[in-house]
């Protein structure tokens, strides 16, 4: 399994970290992904956060939502309710994006249950999200805590999966590619 850092700016403003300083942390963990989530700064901050990221780290760097800016990263992920802002229609949105960043981007999408998985296997993605795994801070009215239930639901998607929402270092999962970390990184 392998440990997919998510750096969130919002987290890092909180703990007074650089983006650089989270690189660092997410070098020394072995990371094979970050994803930079940043929900409240314009296009031109995160373009440049973006780029400092892939100067100083060699995985897999994936971008929340924000499509436009896939040339400077290796892919895109986006929620449920970001998929309905593309289109109504989650199928013709994840077909919409494919247009936009090509196949040789990696494409993923949260999934929180047994029928979002089963819609993700018919889409044309790289992996999903799967969660949340328990309570966290960093989302809000979260109300379908997944916990052991991830094993079992894991099986079913046809896709790696990357177990997400207040997962930690130490957490093992049988079935999944990722474990999704970020808060407990910066501990």
């Amino acid at each position: 399994m392998q440990l997919y850092a998510l750096c969130d700016q919002g987290l890092l403003d909180t703990h007074v970290l650089s983006v650089e300083e989270f690189v660092n942390i997410a070098n020394k963990n072995d990371a094979k992904v970050i994803q930079y989530r940043n929900k409240t700064s314009d296009i031109t901050f995160i373009k440049q956060q973006l780029i400092i990221i892939r100067q100083l780290f060699d995985g897999f760097l994936i971008v929340n939502d924000k499509y436009e800016l896939i040339e400077y990263c290796d892919g895109v992920h986006l929620g449920q309710e970001d998929l309905k802002l593309i289109d109504e229609n989650i199928f013709k949105s994840v077909d919409i994006l494919r247009q936009i960043i090509k196949n040789d981007k990696l494409l993923g999408i949260s999934t929180h249950n047994e029928k979002e998985i089963l819609e993700a296997n018919q889409m044309d993605l790289n992996y999903i999200g799967l969660g949340p795994y328990r309570e966290t801070n960093t989302k809000n009215n979260i109300s379908n805590i997944l916990g052991s239930k991830i094993e079992n639901l894991s099986l079913i998607s046809k896709h790696p999966v990357g177990v997400i929402g207040g997962v930690k270092l130490e957490d093992k999962f049988e079935n999944v590619t990722y474990r999704v970390v970020g808060s407990d990184l910066l501990k």
